[in-house]
């Protein structure tokens, strides 16, 4: 049986500094999140006054009750969860099989393929001559505006290009293609099962940009029951502001008071779907944040 290996005082005091510091950022990470859920329950005058640090010092629902009682909340909570959904979807659909072609050797013209994704990345069209193609496609003001124009990414392609080329054995479609495997069930069979960390982490990416999006509902959505959350808090926010400056004496203080608590309820109610959801593709996302930086 191997002797343990005595580890030198020296080498020990180090170890200590380096878990302290590592405590250290995590605290720096996660006690902003913590304190943005405690304010979201106490009274914005003793966040001021510093008498919140752990827990509040007296719980208060009322951002949250305010918050709930838009009608429209409800209906755009579904909607970004559809949207999320839907829009995620369709964007594996898209640029996971736009990645694997690109990065087979075989591909006619990969090198026109290649310039015609790269040039619109740095040089886009700009806002309106998008708004008339999105109009021209008949799309202003329906669900698909949300999830279908903007779902092919360059960068996405790119990143699921790289991870095949070098997680994905040449050799191993030379003995599909032996056994009579063809270009469409090697993708499905082999590729798919093969690129988990991928999907992961271009899933993540979409679902979380999808999940804030809202400018786009701005431009091209005028419906109320198909808004997304985040533009109705937007909404909701400004209209609390507006209603904060023409109010004036202990009703001024009142509003003020609430949209505060509205802030960090918002806050809370906005990003806690996804920060739920990480912890389950944190496996894979570590895994994909390298892709391509290693080859075996």
């Amino acid at each position: 049986m191997q002797d343990k290996i005595k580890r030198s005082g020296s080498d020990i005091r180090l170890d200590i500094i380096f878990k302290a510091i590592a405590f250290l950022m995590v605290l720096a990470v996660i006690y902003p999140l913590w304190f943005v859920i405690v304010a979201s329950f106490s009274n914005p005058q003793e966040i001021a006054n510093g008498e919140v640090w752990l827990f509040p010092a007296q719980w208060d629902f009322s951002g949250y009750r305010e918050l709930f009682r838009q009608k429209q909340i409800w209906t755009s909570y579904l909607n970004t969860i559809i949207y999320t959904l839907v829009g995620t979807f369709i964007a594996l659909a898209v640029n996971i099989p736009a990645g694997y072609a690109m990065s087979r050797r075989d591909l006619a013209g990969s090198r026109f393929i290649n310039a015609f994704l790269l040039v619109p990345m740095f040089v886009s069209g700009g806002l309106i001559p998008t708004y008339f193609v999105v109009k021209a496609f008949g799309l202003l003001d329906s669900f698909w505006v949300m999830v279908l124009p903007f779902s092919v990414s360059t960068y996405n392609i790119i990143v699921a290009r790289t991870f095949f080329k070098s997680s994905l054995p040449e050799t191993l479609w030379e003995a599909a293609q032996i056994d009579g495997c063809g270009t469409i069930r090697y993708f499905f069979q082999f590729v798919i099962p093969l690129s988990k960390s991928v999907l992961a982490v271009i899933g993540l990416w979409t679902a979380v940009g999808l999940w804030n999006s809202w400018f786009n509902a701005l431009i091209y959505i005028d419906r109320e029951e198909l808004q997304p959350l985040q533009l109705l808090l937007r909404r909701i926010l400004i209209t609390n502001q507006s209603l904060l400056g023409a109010a004036t004496g202990s009703m001024a203080q009142e509003l003020r008071r609430l949209s505060d608590m509205m802030k960090y309820a918002a806050i809370v109610i906005s990003t806690l779907p996804i920060m739920l959801l990480y912890p389950f593709l944190q496996k894979y996302f570590n895994q994909g944040v390298m892709l391509g930086s290693i080859k075996e």
